[in-house]
This record gives structure tokens, C-alpha cells and sequence, in this order.
């Protein structure tokens, strides 16, 4: 069997969105990525928390059967969030968030996870990201996210880091920062050039498109009725895919585009409840459901 690694953060969130506010519920990259992906693939975390961290927390993760021995647990604050989210809520402001708990991450890789197949490397310090890199053993497919921050102020050690992946997700609108043009397709073609095989670019609820040199595919937002959370939604996303992949452990051009719708539902259930509720609560038959009305919705013949 084919093993999933997925380096991100894991945090204590306070939301508020024009349906609630929830306070100190679970959030993070790590999290959210390993509830995206635990339908179909148990992962391997590397992350970091503090000694006020919620033993609930860390239960509710080794519940999704995810490997929990690569969290490093020191004597420091818990990472925390506080957003909220307004009209559309395609946006989240952020309000206030404690990241000093990163300055004494060491991001050391068990023994066990040095030999995964498929890697995750979330949102963070790129630094950071090419450290994990480096002590793999040639795993066969590794994916990245990254966001505006990193591409303001980190810049050059993102587009190093770019250069040992195989894919890079995105959103629109970074896809636009980091390479300063507002054609999705040519920002697209850039990045391939750094040395990815495939970018994969996010746009919230209009859908992602998945861009290789030689071809690309398109797909819409799976609609809702209503959102409650958005928190987590491209993390989830990610880890719909890269579960998905790591379950048939196939990469090739047909079961990416399946991956890519996976990885939709598996984000259109995490915006229909706070923090992780929904996902804790859906199992294959549920996502088969909502996969086959999907693949209604956007049949042309």
C-alpha cells in the first residue's frame, strides 16, 4: 500500500461567518488536509503543537486513522487563527494569528514516513517545505500549496522550492501575484517552467483548473445551498486529491482529472459545517452520492 505524508500546520481557529462563530475549534492545513483525505487514504503528519493543545484534538485525528507520531509536541503556544468572513465569503479576513510557535518547528521526518510515495507539502515557511524535501527517498509524486504571504515576502526560496515538486496548487489570485500576469493560462504556463508537471489552480466556488504542458481540465464549483465555513476548503480540496491518487496510487492523465473531482466534493462537504463536523461525518457512499450528481451536472452529450 502506497503511503501519504503531509507536512502543515495544525491550529486552534476562531470563526465567524454570517451563519455562526465557533471559538478554539480545530483547524490548520495538516488537519484539514487529513480530514480531506481519510475517505480514502490514512496520512502521515508532520506538524507542531503546543502543550495546551486539546487531547480531543489529537484523538479526533488518530480516529481518521492519520499517524500522529511526526507532531511534534514542545513547550510553546498552539498556533491560532481568528478570521471571519463576509457576503460571499469567497475571502476570509484575518483578524489576528499566532505563528511563534513555527520559530521552533524543527521539521524532522520520522524514520517511518522517509520512504512515503506521495507527499503533501502544505502551506508554510518554503524553507521549511525544501527541508522536507530533502530527506525523502525518492518519493514518486510530491505536491505543494503555498500562499500570498510566502509570495510577498519569501519570493526566491518559493520558486526553489517550485523546482522539486510535481504539482503546485494555487489560487487565482496568487497564481496572478507570483507571476504578475492576470491570464490564468499564461500564469499557468510560467510556473510549468520552473519545473512542475502540473499546476492546479483554485477559484473557490467557480471550480480549479489543472494545467500540464499539454493539456489542461476545467471543472466548476460543486454547487451548494448553503455555506456555513469556508475555513480549510483549498486544504481539504488538497487532500481529496492526494488521497484519492494514494488510494489507487495512479497518476496518470485520466485519474488526475477523476482526483480533481474527488477532491471537489470532498471541499464542497467541509464548507457545510465548522471546522471539521461535516467531514467527521460523511463516509464513501455519501461522496459516491454527490460524485454521480457531479458528473450530471457537467455532462454536455
Amino acid at each position: 500500500m502506497s503511503k501519504l505524508v503531509a507536512l502543515g500546520t495544525i491550529a486552534l481557529d476562531n470563526v465567524n461567518t454570517p451563519v455562526g462563530k465557533v471559538d478554539d475549534v480545530l483547524g490548520g492545513t495538516a488537519s484539514h488536509f487529513s480530514a480531506g483525505a481519510s475517505p480514502f487514504h490514512n496520512v502521515s503528519i508532520i506538524s507542531v503543537v503546543g502543550n495546551d493543545f486539546p487531547e480531543e484534538h489529537l484523538n479526533f485525528l488518530k480516529s481518521i486513522n492519520a499517524d500522529v507520531n511526526g507532531i511534534e509536541k514542545i513547550d510553546a503556544k498552539t498556533m491560532r487563527w481568528t478570521g471571519s468572513y463576509e457576503g460571499d465569503m469567497n475571502h476570509a479576513k484575518t483578524l489576528t494569528v499566532e505563528l511563534e510557535i513555527l520559530n521552533n518547528f524543527k521539521a524532522e521526518v520520522p524514520e517511518t514516513y522517509k520512504d512515503a510515495d506521495y507527499i503533501f507539502l502544505g502551506n508554510t515557511d518554503p524553507d521549511i517545505q525544501l527541508k522536507v524535501i530533502k530527506q525523502m527517498k525518492g518519493p514518486k509524486f510530491i505536491a505543494m500549496d503555498t500562499m500570498n504571504w510566502w509570495i510577498d515576502n519569501k519570493k526566491a526560496e518559493l520558486l526553489e522550492t517550485i523546482k522539486h515538486v510535481d504539482l503546485l496548487f494555487i489560487n487565482d489570485a496568487e497564481a496572478r501575484q507570483l507571476f504578475g500576469i492576470h491570464n490564468l493560462k499564461i500564469a499557468a504556463s510560467k510556473a510549468l517552467k520552473y519545473g512542475p508537471k502540473y499546476i492546479l489552480i483554485k477559484k473557490g466556488e467557480h471550480g480549479a483548473i489543472l494545467f500540464s504542458k499539454d493539456w489542461h481540465f476545467t471543472i466548476p464549483g460543486y454547487p451548494l445551498d448553503e455555506v456555513v465555513d469556508p475555513t480549510g476548503a483549498g486544504d481539504s480540496f488538497a487532500g481529496g486529491f492526494m488521497g484519492w491518487i494514494s488510494k489507487v496510487d495512479d497518476i496518470s492523465e485520466s485519474n488526475l482529472r477523476k482526483a480533481m473531482v474527488y477532491a471537489t466534493i470532498i471541499a464542497s462537504f467541509n464548507v457545510q459545517d465548522f471546522s471539521m463536523n461535516k467531514l467527521k461525518n460523511i463516509n464513501m457512499l455519501d461522496i459516491q452520492n454527490r460524485y454521480n450528481a457531479f458528473r450530471d451536472i457537467v455532462r454536455f452529450e
